[in-house]
């Protein structure tokens, strides 16, 4: 697995890469099919405060890509509530590839 995470106006410092492995821990753990993660941070020049952190995260995995962003004034927040969306798209992703193969119905002669 590929794990690719950038900041942009942003130092990604070695405890933030750490909280961002740890936290994504947790989706290679229900999918072990996941081919690559790219995750950028970003601090956007708003006035306002609120929603001025924000964190995306592509992930590749077999057979499809996922995407989602979360915005908060903290940036673990932010961190947080991506990877609780990742993962609802990855749970959902792996109960689609299961419940695609079921057993035909009997015939009733």
């Amino acid at each position: 697995m590929n794990l690719t995470i950038s900041g942009h106006h942003l130092a990604v410092t070695p405890a933030l890469r750490n909280y961002v492995t740890t936290k994504l821990d947790r989706i290679t753990r229900h999918f072990d099919q996941v081919v690559g993660i790219k995750v950028l941070l970003t601090v956007e020049k708003q006035k306002e405060k609120e929603r001025r952190q924000r964190a995306e995260c592509r992930i590749h995995v077999k057979g499809n890509d996922m995407f989602a962003e979360s915005s908060h004034e903290d940036l673990y927040a932010a961190l947080d509530e991506l990877v609780d969306k990742l993962d609802r798209q990855v749970w959902k992703h792996k109960t689609r590839m299961q419940d695609h193969h079921h057993d035909p119905q009997k015939r009733l002669n």
